[in-house]
């Protein structure tokens, strides 16, 4: 009997019609993670015959499974570092597919600097593999993996119980390391976690049933993955559509483009667009395969509306009678990425669904030792750390708690100046603006109506990353003046620095008006240049700066005309230093 053979086209209509799985592995050092991966590659015939010849060329250069073995971690560890030390160091993502379901797996690093790099890769995950070596059984980064598996909301763990070859296939092991996990995860309320005995390098239960744990009667892992409904955890229930583009390709057509964050929306539902308010309903579900009757999460379509209402891109469309929070006050955990500590007093990027917006970290409430879950006092977050904190933005946004809904729970937080990201949140709920740290009290009030700033100098300066200062520059020529003073500006420009010029000749300000000016810009946290009416005496190539620091002290110096920019560069130096 011959098998039957499929043309192309029918081969990739069948492959698009497989729900797609995305899973992350986790473990602690040497228990196996990038083995179990390759051996599930190797025992699902998934891999080529240049990569299996590959495989076995590398396994006997730099492999560590014994002679005569075949080192199936060196699928994954791909890097230089990963292969000579036998760990895994960046996280390594793998594809394949069975007639059943297509996988995204990420092999995920088990050290503890690599936190970010496993949030990373669990970001988009509904299963985890968490392995354990049955000779240790639960340890310390087992505990750690699977508080960080909590915090970003994974339903499914598998934890696989690893080596149990090394045991002597033993189920008195075995279900002492399953009673011990549960035990420790029971707080964290993950609702489905299936245990499975195995042994990767052996390959018993990663693929077929093992003939040497017949006690077990469970699936397989990869039958367990083939089968394990993921679907369910979409939010279906709350429609959030948060608009990224407005498709106007000619006068008689005006779409919103966008992915359904969660819920279901169909044609003729009533919808609000927030913030404005505005109301209308669906008149048309559009897709590239064409017009849809209703469209989920994770479907990327085209709405259009009955009536003609302003939405732009970073506004949300929900149904009116399911809102979300709105609010600019809200607390979070937070997995600080970023080699640089934070900065509480910083203005930072925010970035929800498809809004951006200036935020900054109220009050740090607790930080959170990921490897014994106590929580500390701390002033600051450093490179991955956690901790709950409660932020401010600078205006409001659509969100829900992460728990119930990861799309409209999730934000980044991005460095304004280099642009890279900082920090991954995940918000716990809304919190009342009286409960903001920065919020004014009634001190602060009787302060602002003496015409006291609420936002001290120290502040200002700390979020411009400068100290204010004046420099004021005298000389009997305008021009000479002019040209140290903006070039001066130029430089400090450069370097990083907020300056203001204040043309005082151009102005016609005399020297006391133009000095307050210059006093009330520095209170601001700016450098100012001012360019003075004032004279040197009676040498028209002398230029006399005078530079103001705070606490009123003076610093002057004098420069030739012909020997300006030389006379800038000190200047700047000094600033530097």
């Amino acid at each position: 009997m011959t098998t039957p053979t499929l043309n192309i086209k029918e081969f990739l209509d069948q492959d698009e019609k497989k729900d797609l799985l995305r899973l992350l592995t986790a473990g602690s050092v040497d228990d196996g993670k990038s083995t179990l991966i390759g051996r599930l590659l190797f025992d699902s015939k998934k891999l080529y015959e240049d990569q299996l010849v590959a495989l076995e060329r590398d396994s006997k250069r730099v492999g560590n499974a014994g002679e005569d073995n075949i080192d199936y971690a060196l699928l994954l560890d791909g890097l230089k570092a990963e292969r000579e030390q036998g760990i895994t160091i960046d996280v390594a993502y793998r594809y394949f597919s069975t007639n059943k379901r297509k996988f995204i797996i990420a092999d995920t690093p088990g050290h503890e600097q690599y936190t970010r790099n496993m949030i990373t890769g669990g970001s988009t995950a509904s299963l985890a593999i968490i392995l354990v070596d049955a000779r240790t059984g639960v340890i310390t980064q087992t505990k750690r993996h699977s508080y960080l598996i909590s915090l970003l909301g994974i339903k499914h763990v598998v934890l696989a119980v690893n080596k149990m070859d090394l045991v002597d296939y033993s189920q008195e092991v075995f279900d002492k390391i399953v009673n011990d996990y549960k035990t420790f995860v029971a707080p964290f309320n993950i609702p489905d976690i299936q245990c499975i005995p195995l042994s990767a390098l052996k390959g018993d239960n990663v693929v077929d049933p093992s003939p040497n744990m017949t006690w077990y009667t469970g699936l397989p892992l990869l039958g367990f993955l083939e089968t394990v409904h993921v679907a369910s955890d979409q939010n279906f229930e709350n429609f959030r559509y948060p608009v990224q583009y407005v498709s106007r390709p000619n006068l008689d057509f005006r779409g919103f483009c966008g992915k359904v964050a969660s819920g279901i929306v169909r044609k003729g539902d009533e919808i609000v667009a927030l913030p404005s308010g505005k109301k209308s309903r669906i008149k048309s579900i559009y897709t590239y395969d064409g017009e849809l009757d209703e469209a989920f999460p994770p479907q990327s379509v085209t709405l259009t509306l009955e009536d003609e209402i302003d939405v732009s891109r970073g506004e949300m469309l929900v149904h009116p009678s399911d809102l979300p929070r709105i609010g600019r006050n809200f607390e979070a955990m937070l997995v600080w990425m970023d080699e640089k500590e934070m900065d509480a007093g910083q203005q930072y990027y925010l970035k929800h669904t498809t809004n951006t917006t200036r935020a900054h970290i109220d009050t740090i409430r607790y930080k959170v030792d990921v490897n014994t879950l106590k929580q500390s006092a701390t002033e600051a977050l450093t490179l991955n750390e956690i901790g709950r904190v409660t932020l401010a933005t600078n205006k409001p946004l659509f969100f829900d708690p992460y728990q119930n809904n990861k799309n409209c729970g999730a934000f980044i937080l991005i460095d304004p100046i280099t642009n890279n990201t900082c920090a991954v949140g995940m918000i716990i709920d809304q919190i009342n603006s009286k409960d903001i740290a920065s919020n004014i009290t009634d001190e602060v009030r009787r302060q602002m109506a003496q015409g006291i700033s609420a936002v001290p100098l120290e502040e200002k300066e700390k979020r411009l990353d400068q100290k204010g200062c004046v420099f004021s520059i005298a000389g009997n020529s305008p021009e000479a003046k002019r040209e140290y003073a903006y070039l001066l500006e130029r430089r400090l420009t450069d370097i990083g620095r907020t300056v203001a010029v204040i043309d005082a000749v151009a102005l016609q300000l005399d020297a006391e008006i133009c000095h307050r000016i210059g006093h009330v810009l520095r209170m601001q946290g700016l450098v100012v240049i001012c360019i003075t009416c004032d004279g040197a005496g009676d040498d028209d190539n002398l230029l006399v700066i005078t530079q103001e620091r705070n606490q009123g002290s003076m610093i002057s110096s004098s420069a030739e005309r012909h020997k300006i920019s030389s006379a800038v560069e000190d200047i700047v130096n000094k600033i530097v230093q």
